[in-house]
């Protein structure tokens, strides 16, 4: 099965009157899906778009792999394990909530800020929270999560250049910004769409220019 999702059939929540605007790749909060809750372990792939002073005030979170990658601008995280983290363009963060956790996120910037967060379903509840961030992650440099059977590859093919997509059993693409073509005649892919693979060998992908996809390996 290898299905598209474009950017604007994604839901769209949030709440523009506080400068917050959130697109939902998957079921949540008050948008239910049934035929849409999760793709393997990935349950959430929102784009996040913050105004400067604005953000998501203390809030929990339990049983969640939270892996977040700052697009433009500075991310504020602060949480009940006592970090206090800017998290900046390239950087990624993963705050593994574990038995629970609270945390904050914000732009305290005086830019706009766009983030993407994934969360994923851990292979066993419970545990201690724990965060990682990696500062300017290197392209293809992959992020194992083991905790969820996952492993997400950051791409940033040149135009023209083509990408390999893991053998798994599951792979999940979300463009960040450019063009990529699924394959020499295939659909084409702009900043905000997702490709999701199962059951079948994953097909290349031709970048038509420069582009960022984050892509999980999901076993």
């Amino acid at each position: 099965m290898i299905s598209v999702q474009r950017s604007e059939d994604r839901f769209r929540g949030g709440d523009d009157a506080t400068g917050i605007v959130s697109l939902h790749a998957f079921s949540f909060g008050t948008f239910y899906d049934p035929d849409n809750l999760r793709f393997g372990p990935v349950m959430a792939c929102n784009e996040e778009r913050l105004a400067p002073g604005s953000g998501f005030d203390e809030h929990p979170h339990s049983h969640t792999e939270i892996v977040t990658w700052v697009v433009e601008g500075e991310l504020t995280h602060r949480d009940s394990a006592g970090h206090a983290t800017t998290v900046r363009a390239g950087d990624l963060q993963h705050l593994s909530a574990a038995a629970g956790v609270r945390h904050v996120e914000r732009n305290d910037d005086s830019r706009p800020l766009t983030f993407v967060q994934m969360w994923l379903a851990p292979l066993e509840p419970g545990g201690e929270p724990a965060y990682t961030i990696v500062p300017a992650l290197a392209d293809s440099t992959p992020y194992p999560l083991p905790a969820a059977g996952a492993t997400l590859h950051v791409r940033r093919p040149a135009g023209g250049e083509r990408v390999a997509l893991p053998d798994a059993d599951r792979v999940y693409v979300h463009v960040v910004a450019g063009r990529v073509r699924i394959g020499d005649a295939g659909e084409e892919l702009t900043a905000g769409d997702a490709l999701r693979i199962s059951g079948e060998r994953a097909p290349e992908l031709l970048a038509r220019d420069g582009a960022e996809l984050l892509v999980w390996e999901l076993r």
